[in-house]
């Protein structure tokens, strides 16, 4: 199995307000999951949707969980250790944001 990321997962992601897309917001916990809030679409690589039954649903960070892409508590045990916010600044976001904000003029 690849691990290799498909260039398509890099790209920006879509504007949700160019799809009616939902109003979500994700947060990922300090050593656990991506919580995920709100009206949201979950998809597989090929489009089909996953049904989550609830509007708000911990996502598996750690990679073991053994319902993914749901979390199951495996973090826990596993010792998965991740920040909750970005390590590094995102410079290309900012650019994004950047470029997006209307001229003051």
């Amino acid at each position: 199995m690849s691990s290799a990321v498909p260039a398509d997962a890099t790209a920006d992601p879509p504007d949700p307000a160019d799809e009616g897309a939902a109003d979500a917001t994700i947060t990922p916990y300090r050593d656990g999951p991506l919580i995920v809030r709100g009206d949201f679409r979950l998809v597989d690589q090929d489009g089909a949707e996953i049904d989550p039954g609830r509007k708000t649903v911990a996502l598996c960070r750690c990679g073991k969980s053994g319902i993914k892409p749901f979390c199951d508590g495996t973090h826990k045990r596993s010792g998965f250790s991740a920040p909750s916010a970005p390590s590094r600044p995102r410079p290309a976001a900012a650019i994004v944001r950047e470029a997006r904000r209307p001229d003051p003029a």
